[in-house]
């Protein structure tokens, strides 16, 4: 079993996914677990000395700020917050993202700027360790205050609330911990609002949805590049040259790419009837080149986030501080992924076009990529379905983050809608497989009709290994199938 430790350094987003891949078992190192002591030891005596008004330590919340709560009550009112804001609804978030969930919030909370118990974020990391996985809902965040509604359903089992998946079903969490001998845990004064302020929820669909964006982009210039050769399609767009005179670093690094794809291949190298080609395949160096760009951007930011403390207040023991501020909000996130969803659908628009001319009947190429077409319907309605994908991306691509609503009386102004963001890339990255796969298995179809001709070795390797997943379509069979194990099999191209 691999082992990560947390020990307040930087964290790559290749290590996260690293970590959730492997399995990996993760731990506080000592400087980590130094950190959340002293800052709860802090916290304590600070509470203990003075009787000033310290905004979700001793205070109501939202707009209810100027409200004190006296020390008796300090423990109840951090359990009120997380029952009272456990109100999400709609589908629950797939359990890759809730674990991711729990990573990133023991993250943001090993800083030791949030005033939380050790044992806390000892009972996250058992949660993660075992595969102890929070029920949580996609509909409920502003993306603003933090993640308050997911969040408060990621918190609910450590106090014994809530249900949990565990071992492939669904429980109460109080059964669970009474199963694995487990107290729930008392809440001590802050430690509700730092669980729940923070933009875990936002985090871990960007973190997967970037991560898999490089890894849509990569395949995609294989896939185009397969569909370039079965339209015989021209090299002359990828040329350094004219490629290198528009200064775009995404455009130049993708016409690099498609020049080692389509090295040695017998089809590209052949003198050609026409003298360029559509758009979907001329356009590829400019159209990928941006959308690179963009991921590369999003990248930066979203690993950024994961290596931030973003709940409210924050406490600086070192300066005898405890700062009320807006660490909670989304906007970097929110503008960010619906940049990156706009990146993505792109993707996905040019792939469909491409889908469209190989079907076409032209250059040489038999309509809809079957013998005997009409007879046959052959890849028709494929496309079809590949352009109703398409179409609700371009629906999901309109911004969350430029809407804002009122909230708390006032008090919460401006909102980010980065959970809604966050939501939308996620349903725009899994159309983007879709879309790709399609694209596959009609280039793939496509090329067999340029036989005995042979490709670049990169592309027969991606042929071969294509056809031990899904034969060659010689009359009209059930597509669906097919079209799944396209889907399956981009997802796991490296």
């Amino acid at each position: 079993m691999k082992q990560y430790t947390i020990n307040n350094e930087w964290v790559s987003l290749k290590e996260i996914d690293v970590i959730l891949e492997s399995h990996a078992q993760i731990f506080l190192g000592e400087t980590a677990k130094k950190a959340i002591v002293d800052c709860r030891n802090y916290l304590d005596e600070k509470l203990a000395r003075h009787d000033k008004l310290v905004y979700g330590i001793n205070t109501g919340f939202g707009s209810l700020c100027n409200t004190a709560i006296e020390k008796e009550d300090l423990e109840q009112l951090q359990r009120n917050l997380v029952l009272s804001h456990a109100c999400g609804t709609g589908d629950e978030v797939p359990q890759d993202i809730v674990k991711r969930m729990l990573l990133l919030k023991v993250l943001g909370l090993s800083h030791g700027h949030s005033g939380v118990q050790l044992v806390t974020v000892e009972r996250l990391i058992y949660f993660f360790n075992h595969n102890i996985l929070p029920v949580v809902y996609q509909q409920g965040s502003l993306g603003a205050s933090g993640d308050l509604a997911p969040l408060a359903h990621l918190s609910l089992p450590l106090i014994g609330e809530g249900e949990v998946y565990f071992q492939g079903k669904k429980h109460a969490s109080a059964e669970v911990l009474k199963g694995l001998h487990l107290e729930p845990i008392t809440l001590q004064s802050k430690e509700g609002l730092a669980l729940l302020n923070g933009t875990q929820f936002m985090s871990a669909y960007a973190s997967y949805s970037v991560s898999s964006a490089l890894k849509l982009w990569k395949n995609w210039n294989k896939v185009a590049g397969l569909s370039l050769e079965a339209y015989d399609g021209r090299l002359n767009p990828f040329q350094s040259n004219v490629n290198e005179i528009r200064n775009q670093q995404g455009q130049i690094e993708v016409a690099s790419i498609f020049r080692d794809i389509l090295e040695g291949s017998e089809v590209i190298g052949r003198e050609k009837a026409h003298v360029q080609d559509p758009y979907s395949f001329r356009c590829i160096p400019q159209v990928h080149g941006a959308s690179k760009d963009t991921i590369d951007y999003a990248y930066q930011i979203v690993e950024r986030e994961v290596n931030a403390v973003t709940d409210n207040p924050t406490i600086f023991p070192e300066d005898d501080d405890v700062v009320s501020a807006g660490n909670f909000h989304g906007q970097p996130l929110a503008i960010t992924m619906d940049f990156l969803a706009i990146a993505l659908a792109e993707l996905g628009s040019i792939s469909e076009r491409r889908v469209y001319k190989l079907i076409s009947g032209t250059r040489g190429l038999p309509a809809f990529l079957v013998a005997n077409p009409g007879l046959n319907s052959g890849f028709m309605i494929p496309q079809y379905t590949c352009a109703s994908i398409v179409s609700q991306n371009k629906q999901l691509c309109m911004p969350a983050s430029v809407d804002t609503i009122d909230s708390s009386n006032g008090q919460e102004d401006h909102v980010s809608m980065g959970a809604n963001a966050a939501t939308k890339l996620f349903r725009v990255v899994e159309n983007c497989f879709r879309i790709q796969g399609i694209e596959l298995l009609n280039a793939v179809q496509a090329f067999e009709f340029r036989r005995p001709a042979r490709t670049s070795e990169i592309l027969e390797d991606l042929l071969e290994s294509f056809r031990q997943e899904v034969s060659f379509v010689e009359e009209d069979q059930y597509l669906h199938p097919l079209i799944e194990k396209s889907v399956c099999f981009v997802r796991k191209m490296n």
